[in-house]
């Protein structure tokens, strides 16, 4: 650990710019969230699971996958389909291809509610997130938000291509 003397402390537009991406990020999902149990009765992390099911091949995934896509704990969100099972969006099967894994099957009315629930959310997001910005700043965000989450964890599967 170093010591206070050793600190490569940041400078005012370092500074700046941490603040303003702390800012962010603290705001960011909460607004979302609140768009998301206002307009649709559920939260931004349930809608991201079902979300990621939606666009999974036959809508199934491992749930040890969908943890990953969902970035949450599997304890998390064993406790979250758990609910989404209790209202039928979203059942629970051992995988056939090996029992040691169970998969996350969204059904037709858990595809109901992401369809029913995808415009609204997307429109919060364009209007928080695109509408503020030029194409190049979106494309900047992308490499940026890349680099960082890679610093974070060099092994993330999530990101796609390096940028």
């Amino acid at each position: 650990m170093d010591t206070i003397d050793e600190v490569h402390w940041l400078n005012a537009e370092e500074r700046q710019a941490w603040l303003t991406l702390a800012s962010m990020t603290t705001r960011l999902l909460p607004a979302l969230d609140s768009q998301l149990r206002r307009d649709a009765g559920i939260s931004h992390f349930e809608y991201t699971v079902m979300a990621a099911l939606s666009e999974a091949p036959e809508r199934t995934l491992r749930m040890s996958d969908l943890a990953v896509l969902a970035e949450g704990s599997l304890s998390r969100l064993s406790q979250v389909v758990s609910r989404l099972e209790k209202k039928h969006w979203v059942r629970r099967t051992p995988d056939p291809a090996d029992g040691r894994y169970t998969l996350a099957i969204l059904t037709d009315t858990g595809w109901d509610k992401v369809v029913a629930t995808a415009p609204g959310h997307v429109s919060e997001v364009r209007r928080l997130v695109f509408d503020p910005l030029t194409k190049a700043q979106t494309g900047q965000l992308t490499t940026i938000g890349k680099r960082i989450v890679r610093a974070i964890d060099p092994d993330d599967r999530c990101l796609g291509e390096d940028t």
